[in-house]
């Protein structure tokens, strides 16, 4: 293929080694320039007639200090700033705040706090799990566990954190201890990957122990738009945690790239902002007084965990039209009347072999599948919730963690022997949820004191593509017990509805390992360390 060769003198390419990763390609990535100067670049692209490289050096090279090759120098420059004051600020062009990114670190922040991080759905997140740490021990070089404290929540409520961190140390090793003569190594297995399967068992069954006010360390990258919407919603918050994390991230991401945020501090931009988000939710908890939909949750009669599928959109006959749309050249009309005329059948078969043979969970039919819709109601224990909330390509709705929809002990916590301790903290901690309330707390600030075992309500709206990726990831046997179980409720609800997508979805996992959930996953590790 051929295509046009871009010259540089040689004091030019000098100036360019250090910011682009070849000067002889048309495809290269940008390095070592801020974020605000890389998105201004970009911005400023399509009303160039030149190259990247040449405008990089016509207009932003001038603003930049000559030493800065090959590392960051925390200068945005002259001329990215004013681009995005003249752009992004003046005109409103939101776009513009997507062409740069940061990484940013959240840390030692409680389970209630990774959920509002993780709302924007935008972001790519990663979170330190409680299903693959140990919280059985003090933060080091402290006598503290680790869960959120603030002196506003009394002592009382610390009081009750340290008897439930107790409760979860003492059961830790027992129920290890009991997971290894229950489930000895087979012969041949890795000790190692035994090991590692026995300890993600006791940490499964004991995680609903732990509070939602464990803390977790969050590792986020997102582009300055995200940034800007997460930062706003942060600061509008009704809870403390979250005001608090929303300025240091806005401190944080102000350090990388300015301008991406600059108008969060305007108080006719990000001021009046923050006050329509306050007025939205007061006005949402208004209603739901006057309607009479602020009653205690197990009122309604739901009782336990359940999967509801309450509404569906679409159907097969859509399905396949939106699967032919593309390798078609006609109208949607024409072909929909052209899969009338095929037999059930036919149509059986059309979709299987526009579906395709999948060799794994990860080849995915096309764009088509998302033309149908899903919305399900789910109660689930808040663990449960945690892992499903975090797919990012759905919209997830959760009402606030009560005791009023109660909370389930694992049998295995029972066959243990400390399924009595495990009650004892669910009664520690609704009494501490209890006193939060008494003290003129409200129910997101009461809800740090509730165990994680404790159930809540969301729903998950969201279309048969990504219903086919959440359902066959979170089915697998490796999986956690309680998500693992929703998987397949969803399954079935929408077999119930559209068959055909739900036979679509050849990787569901229905067996169970008799021995570990995790030992499968371990096995596949320890096999490719041993390669090494």
């Amino acid at each position: 293929m051929e295509y046009p060769l871009e010259t540089f003198s040689a004091a030019e390419r000098a100036r360019l080694e250090g910011h682009f990763t070849n000067l002889d390609e048309p495809v290269f990535a940008l390095v070592n320039l801020p974020e605000t100067v890389k998105g201004a670049l970009f911005a400023r692209y399509s009303r160039y007639q030149g190259t990247l490289r040449r405008m990089f050096l016509d207009e932003f090279a001038g603003s930049l200090p000559e030493h800065d090759r090959g590392r960051y120098d925390g200068d945005e420059g002259e001329r990215a700033a004013d681009l995005y004051e003249r752009i992004f600020v003046g005109y409103g062009d939101d776009s513009v705040a997507q062409l740069g990114g940061a990484h940013v670190a959240c840390e030692w922040v409680s389970n209630v706090m990774t959920k509002v991080l993780q709302r924007p759905r935008l972001g790519a997140y990663l979170e330190q799990s409680t299903r693959y740490i140990a919280y059985d021990a003090p933060i080091e070089g402290s006598s503290r566990y680790r869960y959120y404290r603030d002196a506003e929540l009394g002592p009382d409520y610390e009081a009750a954190m340290d008897e439930i961190f107790g409760i979860y140390s003492a059961a830790l090793p027992r129920v290890q201890a009991w997971a290894a003569e229950q489930y000895p190594a087979a012969a041949g297995e890795s000790a190692q990957a035994h090991e590692r399967a026995i300890r993600a068992k006791a940490l499964d069954l004991l995680r609903g122990l732990l509070p939602a006010a464990s803390l977790s360390h969050m590792g986020i990258f997102a582009t300055g738009q995200t940034y800007e919407q997460l930062i706003l919603h942060l600061l509008g918050h009704p809870l403390p945690e979250a005001r608090h994390y929303g300025r240091l991230i806005l401190q944080s991401v102000q350090a990388v790239m300015p301008s991406f945020v600059s108008r969060v501090g305007r108080p006719d931009r990000g001021g009046e902002w923050v006050s329509y988000l306050q007025r939205r939710e007061q006005a949402a908890e208004r209603w739901a007084a006057r309607l009479g939909l602020d009653r205690a949750a197990g009122d309604d009669g739901a009782g336990g965990p359940s999967v509801r599928l309450v509404h569906h959109d679409g159907d097969e006959r859509l399905l396949l039209s939106a699967l032919l749309f593309e390798a078609a050249t006609t109208d949607e009309r024409t072909t929909r009347a052209a899969l009338d005329a095929l037999s059930d059948d036919a149509r059986g078969l059309l979709l299987a072999d526009l579906v395709g043979d999948r060799a794994n969970r990860r080849h995915r039919p096309g764009r088509g599948m998302e033309s149908l819709r899903y919305r399900f109601e789910i109660v689930s224990d808040y663990g449960a919730f945690r892992d499903l909330q975090r797919h990012r390509m759905l919209t997830c709705q959760w009402q606030a963690l009560t005791p009023d929809l109660g909370a389930g002990v694992p049998h295995e916590v029972d066959d243990a022997g400390v399924g009595d301790a495990y009650r004892r903290a669910l009664d520690v901690s609704h009494a501490a949820y209890e006193r939060l309330l008494d003290a003129g707390h409200d129910r997101r600030a009461a809800m740090y004191a509730l165990c994680l075992g404790y159930r809540l309500r969301y729903v998950l709206d969201l279309n048969a593509r990504e219903a086919m990726q959440l359902i066959e990831l979170r089915s697998g046997r490796e999986g956690h017990p309680s998500y693992r179980a929703v998987a397949h409720a969803m399954h079935e609800r929408i077999a119930a509805v559209h068959p055909a997508v739900a036979a679509a979805m050849t990787h569901l996992d229905t067996d169970t390992e008799p021995r570990l959930e995790r030992i499968v996953s371990e096995l596949r590790t320890q096999a490719k360390l041993d390669a090494r």
